[in-house]
């Protein structure tokens, strides 16, 4: 696939970043692009400020020091990395934008398309954008990604918060904010709700290819262990139907198998769109829901909008972007005040100095202890499971 210009810039501005200055022809290998179009690159780079051009060669920005921040004076800069602008992210973004505007601040954005090998790239991007502190939400989709793809944003020089991502307890990232769903009571609320229908164990259909689905299949098990229901059943293995429609097909066959033979009358499936498909596929096999099958989607992005309303798990999006994006203004605002320093990155330690020690023991100016914000979702109640509309 080609690459983007805005990715291509994104690289080209972190290794200057990098390394302070750099010769074009350098740029050009390290790129794997022609000197000619490393020169338009930088052209267009240096007519934003991004960079300065010194004869074949190009450098950082003096005065935008090595944090990349934008001119004292100016209003803040936030920066977004998302993976997706579209359906989850898009609520979440909003929500970090609308905070952003009401303190004053601009949001820039950078997207992922969740390949987290170019999400440093795309984080340099951001910083040479003027961002004085970012949001991050990585692109990561398997379990091993936090530990393979994430050791760089430890390393960022400014204030970093989390987005919808939980990592390793005892990883480089545990010590960093972060701003999350709890998905794992998600998941709770809709097997109680479907139980409380007096239904016996709800199967699990869920995909396996991002962080959110991750979190809902491992509070499948202790939502089941919280309500004292036998189980857990296995997780039936769901995945894109436009993309592998082999393998939706084999998921749709199996619960179909489970409500036929009696096993099955009430399941939970991540997210929305495999619900609604999944809804179809089995009218067509006989299966009605909810007459035959009490359904709960996950993600409320369109599940009101099927020809049967889906209840739905509702993740607290846009809640998350605003808490998110108070919280790094919060800590920027330390940060001027004093509480982080040219010696302070993304783990928020200062090193070196004096501070002050207030009468409770705390020092003037010393950054609030970092904290893991963990929203509620709800449960919207329709159709799919039989009890009519309503809100729970």
């Amino acid at each position: 696939m080609r690459e983007r210009a805005v990715q291509r810039h994104d690289r080209l501005l972190a290794l200057v970043r990098q390394r302070g200055s750099a010769r074009v022809t350098d740029l050009a290998d390290q790129l794997g692009v022609s000197p000619v179009t490393v020169r338009r690159d930088v052209e267009a780079l240096a007519g934003k400020g991004l960079l300065d051009r010194v004869h074949g060669a190009v450098s950082w920005p003096r005065e935008r020091g090595v944090r990349g921040r934008a001119p004292v004076g100016e209003g803040r800069v936030l920066g977004l990395l998302a993976p997706s602008a579209t359906y989850y992210f898009a609520d979440v973004i909003r929500g970090a934008h609308e905070a952003a505007a009401r303190a004053g601040a601009r949001l820039v954005l950078r997207i992922s398309d969740y390949r987290p090998e170019e999400d440093p790239a795309r984080a340099e991007g951001l910083l040479a954008a003027g961002a004085e502190g970012l949001l991050v939400a990585p692109g990561w989709r398997g379990p091993g990604d936090p530990v393979e793809h994430g050791g760089w944003v430890a390393e960022l020089p400014v204030p970093v918060v989390l987005l919808e991502r939980n990592v390793p307890p005892d990883g480089p990232l545990a010590g960093l904010d972060r701003v999350c769903s709890d998905h794992g009571h998600g998941v709770l609320l809709a097997l109680r709700h479907l139980t409380e229908q007096g239904h016996g164990v709800p199967l699990l259909v869920a995909r396996a290819d991002s962080p959110t689905a991750i979190a809902v299949r491992e509070g499948y098990a202790a939502a089941l262990r919280a309500l004292d229901v036998p189980g857990p059943r296995p997780v039936i293995e769901s995945v894109p139907a436009e993309t592998d429609p082999a393998g939706f097909e084999r998921a749709v066959r199996e619960l179909h198998a489970a409500v036929a033979s009696g096993e099955a009358t009430a399941a939970l499936v991540h997210n929305d769109v495999d619900a609604i498909q999944m809804v179809q596929r089995l009218a067509e096999l006989g299966v009605r829901v909810p007459d035959d099958l009490a359904l709960v989607a996950y993600d409320d992005e369109v599940a009101a909008l099927a020809d049967t309303p889906l209840t739905a798990v509702a993740p607290p999006k846009r809640e998350v972007g605003r808490q998110a994006a108070r919280l790094l203004v919060e800590r920027l605002r330390e940060w001027g005040d004093g509480g982080g320093g040219a010696d302070t990155g993304a783990g928020g330690v200062a090193v070196g100095g004096d501070s002050h020690r207030t009468e409770d023991g705390g020092a003037v100016g010393e950054p609030a202890p970092r904290r893991h914000l963990a929203l509620l979702p709800a449960l919207r109640v329709r159709a799919s499971c039989g009890a009519g509309a309503g809100g729970a």
